[in-house]
């Protein structure tokens, strides 16, 4: 493992450390008494997290971020409302299964990160994902183009991340 003193990456470090210190004061109600302790916990959570995932140089690109959010949160208010409609319908038009979204970001963080955030989309939820890319996906209604949409989230996901040295 490459040592994070000699990482180009202390913007990761200091964004993670700062994240487990902002969990320890919603925890702690924002207790002052408790900040001390606070901070010697975020510090053996970075530590700790640095181990099991080490930070890699690259950078976050803001506007993709952007896009992504905006373009996800459309996304789930039509799939909620529309998973919603189904729910009231009497005939319950469900036609549940799986289809295969052959995933192109490598298998790892990224693959793992995107599966999650794919499963907060009402009406679908990834489930399992193989050495080649493909993800199975669990969907309300198999008729509905649930593949051609997950490949559109997926580019515009791989967008956000890019590490050093990648084009683009």
């Amino acid at each position: 493992m490459k040592s994070v003193y000699a990482c180009a990456c202390w913007p990761s470090v200091l964004l993670r450390g700062a994240i487990f210190l902002a969990f320890w004061i919603v925890l702690t109600l924002g207790n002052p008494n408790d900040l001390f302790v606070g901070v010697i916990a975020a510090i053996v959570a970075t530590m700790t997290s640095l181990y099991l995932l080490p930070a890699r140089e690259g950078h976050i690109s803001l506007m993709a971020l952007v896009k992504f959010a905006t373009h996800f949160f459309y996304q789930s208010l039509i799939a909620g409302f529309d998973v919603a409609k189904r729910a009231f319908d009497p005939r319950l038009p469900l036609r549940p299964g799986y289809v295969q979204f052959p995933c192109k970001l490598a298998q790892g963080p990224a693959r793992n990160a995107f599966c999650a955030l794919s499963s907060l989309l009402p009406g679908t939820v990834p489930v399992e994902s193989d050495q080649s890319g493909v993800v199975l996906v669990h969907c309300l209604d198999i008729s509905q183009p649930v593949a051609a949409q997950l490949i559109e989230d997926e580019v515009l996901f791989s967008r956000i991340v890019r590490r050093a040295g990648d084009d683009g």
